[in-house]
């Protein structure tokens, strides 16, 4: 069954923005569950780790060694909290779909992934594009990091923009496409099994456990790859080298 979305529409200036509000509220709580394991696994820290402390201190270790895969220390230490954020976002947000949707009754779906909606991936890919370039600037200085973006020649500059569109693209619409599908399939194995109920459960139910697994394992990739990727693109900006 497909579902619609609660949409709302304001004027500005004569143009119509729309909002969709099962994004917005998706997002709000992905942000607040992110907020509130980071502020229960950072309570009375210790310098012997126990317990929920070894937890965020062992993320705080994956991220660094993500960032020391694509750029020194140095330069990539100040980006260590944006990683770190970034990645439990994203992971929480592609959790969050797995294991109930909730449709309101006139069929508009409120409770989904943030991450099956392109516009989220598409902003969250553009924010960190934009990022890479702020931190180019503010490491190497407008001029030096212009000098380098234009490398070899100034004419080739345009195939430099292109590369930036097509990268915030595909960094966008990679998350996007894995994670919609993945809840896509999960809602046809429901409907199987309650639309069905004589034999769907047969073929549904096994699929849906099957399947959930699978979601986990497909959400957590795709949470590394962004933030690898983010990387990537970061120290392609921040260092000289490249």
């Amino acid at each position: 069954m497909e579902h619609g979305h609660p949409l709302v529409t304001w004027k500005l200036f004569g143009f119509d923005i729309i909002f969709d509000l099962s994004s917005i509220l998706m997002m709000v709580v992905t942000a607040l569950i992110v907020f509130i394991i980071a502020i229960i696994c950072t309570r009375n820290l210790k310098k012997r780790p126990t317990g929920k402390q070894n937890f965020i201190e062992w993320v705080f270790d994956f991220v660094r060694g993500v960032i020391e895969s694509n750029m020194a220390w140095k330069n990539g230490g100040r980006f260590h909290f944006l990683a770190v954020t970034l990645i439990m976002f994203i992971f929480i947000g592609n959790m969050l779909g797995l294991p109930m949707s909730i449709a309101s009754k006139n069929n508009n779906l409120w409770w989904k992934s943030p991450t099956a909606d392109p516009t989220v991936t598409l902003t969250l890919s553009t924010l960190v594009v934009l990022l890479t370039h702020f931190y180019g600037v503010k490491v190497k200085g407008g001029a030096r990091y212009m000098a380098d973006y234009a490398k070899p020649m100034w004419p080739l500059i345009i195939i430099n923009l292109f590369e930036e569109f097509t990268s915030t693209l595909t960094l966008g619409l990679r998350l996007y496409g894995n994670i919609f599908a993945g809840e896509l399939l999960l809602g046809l194995l429901s409907a199987l099994i309650f639309q069905q109920p004589a034999w769907g459960w047969i073929i549904g139910l096994p699929g849906l456990i099957l399947w959930q697994g699978f979601s986990i394992f497909v959400g957590t990739i795709q949470a590394y790859i962004f933030l690898m990727l983010a990387m990537v693109y970061m120290s392609h900006k921040v260092q000289s080298d490249h």
